[in-house]
This record gives structure tokens, sequence and C-alpha cells, in this order.
């Protein structure tokens, strides 16, 4: 009887594509949105606490 043969498992290497830092290109204008939208809030409540600060004294 005849052994049985082994299986050589063959290395397969998968190739990415080649990422640079030049694809890299997030969006970030709704972060800019949301930032602006803050800040503007941030102003218009530190302008109703100075005017009521003078109404109250």
């Amino acid at each position: 009887m005849a052994k049985p043969r082994r299986r050589t498992a063959t290395r397969r290497t998968l190739r990415r594509p080649q990422t640079g830092a030049a694809e890299f290109n997030p969006d970030y204008t709704f972060i800019k949105q949301d930032l602006r939208r803050i800040a503007t809030l941030a102003v218009s409540f530190v302008v109703v606490l100075v005017a009521l600060s003078f109404v109250i004294h």
C-alpha cells in the first residue's frame, strides 16, 4: 500500500493596492459647520448673560 501524500500548502501573497498619503483626503465640511454653530451659540449665550447682568444691577 502506498502512503497518502501530504499536501504542501502554497503560500499566496495578497497584494494590496498601493495606498499613499496623497489618497487620504477626509471631508471635514460637516465638522466645520458643527463647530461654527457651537461657536455661534456660545457667543450668543455670553452676550445674553452680559445683558442680563446689566439688567439685574
